[in-house]
């Protein structure tokens, strides 16, 4: 999904640690210790340990990790709502940790918007009124904030809902106002931090649908917060997985479930379906002899699940190929069949 070799957002060796000493630990010996022998030692806790990684514009760059990991104070450190201890994070050309109060607040109306579990919508007020409230605050005459909060009430799909409270809405429709809002500045970035986690199943598999959709239709860069695996899988373009406030692994779906980083992240997605995420290149082998010639071809990044009807329907062999065409492997039933029989036995 990602659609330039630029940089939407950049983070470098960002850490966050909470306590009265927290500034002197960074360079020192103390920086060293784990989460449970800082605290003990110093009595600060790491939030976010050294962490770094760039996200591509127009990228949907997941954050996952459980409770405690770091996550949410990551994301909240991004547009320093929590102040980071040390460390950059850049948005675009905009650097974030040396803005000044009036650059920040500019810079969080037009570069950046946040999408939280809790929608804090305004009760007294309707649908258009609650997605143009931005518009409102940043000036912008009624007439032209409704127009606009007019195309992204249709834009996220509560036609007809534009002049409901919300306490006439349900759950996942509420959730629905609460993405529109974080449109009207057009900004750079969508921050999600957790924002599906309070829905039943059903709705939260809708509003996922919708978030892929929206960003077919907008191509934002986005970096969504999560507990949920399948939900990570879902969205990412890539996955950064944390514990106890430091990277574990950073990859595309298929990289973090075919190569796990260490246990940690084995034992996290073992029951993951893997013929829903792996690709080809991952069951693919070198072809004996004249293998593949003349053969059906499928590209290296299909998934097997898709792969599967095709080329078990073929006697013989299919040609795997990379994005510039070239023939570097070849996948048979039988290849297939080894990733459906394991999942059936983990």
């Amino acid at each position: 999904m990602s659609n330039a070799n630029t940089v939407g957002l950049e983070v470098k060796n960002l850490w966050k640690i909470f306590g009265p000493k927290a500034g002197s630990i960074i360079g020192s010996a103390d920086e060293g210790l784990s989460r449970a022998e800082m605290k003990e030692k110093t009595g600060c806790v790491v939030g976010v340990r050294d962490v770094s990684f760039d996200v591509a514009p127009g990228e949907v760059f997941v954050v996952m990790g459980l409770s405690g990991s770091g996550k949410s104070t990551l994301v909240r450190c991004l547009t320093r709502l929590i102040e980071p201890t040390h460390g950059t994070v850049k948005i675009g050309d905009a650097d974030i940790t040396a803005a000044s109060e009036a650059q920040l607040r500019e810079m969080r109306r037009s570069k950046v918007s946040m999408v939280f579990q809790h929608f804090g919508l305004l009760p007294h007020r309707q649908v258009i009124d609650n997605v143009a409230y931005g518009l409102e605050v940043r000036g912008i005459g009624k007439k032209e904030r409704r127009e606009i909060a007019g195309g992204i009430v249709d834009l996220v799909g509560l036609q007809g809902y534009e002049y409901n409270y919300p306490d006439q809405l349900s759950g996942g429709m509420q959730q629905r106002v609460g993405l529109a809002r974080a449109l009207p500045g057009d900004p750079e970035m969508l921050l999600f931090d957790e924002p599906f986690s309070a829905l039943d199943p059903l709705i939260r598999r809708d509003m996922q649908n919708e978030v892929i959709r929206l960003h077919e239709e907008v191509g934002k860069t986005m970096v969504f917060i999560t507990h949920d695996l399948a939900e990570a899988l879902k969205l990412g373009d890539r996955i950064l997985i944390m514990r106890d406030g430091a990277v574990v692994q950073i990859g595309t779906p298929d990289e973090v479930v075919g190569a796990p980083a260490d246990e940690y992240v084995r034992e996290f997605v073992s029951d993951v379906p893997k013929s829903h995420v792996l690709t080809l290149k991952w069951v693919m082998r070198p072809p004996v002899g004249d293998e593949g010639v003349g053969r059906p071809t499928l590209h290296q990044d299909t998934i097997v699940r898709e792969a599967a009807r095709q080329v078990l329907a073929t006697q013989g062999e299919v040609r795997v190929v990379d994005d510039e065409g070239k023939f570097v492997g070849v996948v048979d039933d039988e290849d297939i069949l080894k990733v459906v029989v394991a999942e059936g036995e983990d």
